[in-house]
């Protein structure tokens, strides 16, 4: 028996990486999960895998018309959302003077946008002891070369958590953030534009980490169901970095 035994949750980007792993940790745990993604070919991978445990949603959090598609998968299942997990979200390199119209719009549209349109769409079927939480970065406090849009991004999404947190503390819904440090997904390989450059990406990043390693997709979704689960009911408007000391040590 989980702490998510006969709830329902929402996770968006939930086809690879941590969305994914928190997708598995929840359908352990009892939830069923609304798996929203922007490929149809991950999200049937997912439903072969997880069989009536979820139901899956094609599209973009940054497209309202999507987001109204999800709205209506969660109101015909009827029931209320005990937590609403807003992964979905991205980035690229862009150094600054590189910096061009369509990257700090499209990577604001994803990350900020994507969360504001989530969490505004799952408000109705929220109710008191729901949580919400916001897939962050520890970048939103650190300064690295050509993250600068992507770490604005991430600086905003900690900074809706807290007005969040402030405005639906009367309803008794919590918004907190996971920050990931260097994570060992297929994202962060892919930043990379080879598998040379990927491992020297990923060696570099993990000796930037006072744990002297990248985490792993359970670490974060362990953190992620922290927050998500009575477990953590004295806690909201915080950020919760999981990464190795990176942005504390």
């Amino acid at each position: 028996m989980g702490d998510f035994t006969g709830t329902t949750a929402l996770v968006t980007g939930g086809t690879s990486g941590i969305g994914l792993t928190v997708v598995r940790r929840l359908v352990a745990e009892g939830a069923h999960v609304v798996v929203t993604g922007r490929r149809q070919h991950a999200l049937d991978t997912v439903a072969a895998e997880l069989g009536d445990a979820v139901t899956t949603v094609q599209g973009d959090v940054a497209v309202l018309e999507d987001v109204q598609r999800v709205s209506e998968v969660i109101t015909a299942r009827g029931e209320q959302l005990a937590l609403v997990f807003a992964n979905a979200g991205g980035g690229e390199f862009a150094p600054l003077g590189q910096i061009s119209w369509d990257h700090y719009a499209t990577t604001f549209n994803a990350n900020v946008g994507g969360v504001i349109n989530t969490v505004q769409a799952a408000l109705p079927y929220l109710s008191r002891g729901s949580a919400i939480v916001l897939t962050g970065s520890n970048i939103d406090v650190k300064g690295n070369p050509a993250f600068s849009v992507y770490a604005a991004t991430k600086a905003a999404v900690r900074s809706l958590a807290r007005s969040w947190a402030a405005e639906l503390v009367e309803r008794g819904v919590r918004v907190n953030v996971v920050a990931p440090g260097p994570i060992g997904t297929p994202g962060l390989s892919g930043l990379a534009g080879s598998p040379e450059d990927a491992e020297a990406l990923l060696g570099g990043l993990a000796a930037g980490v006072p744990m002297q390693r990248l985490g792993t997709e359970d670490e974060v979704a362990d953190a992620v169901l922290f927050l998500g689960s009575p477990r953590s009911s004295y806690v909201t408007g915080t950020v919760l970095y999981v990464d190795g000391g990176a942005s504390q040590v």
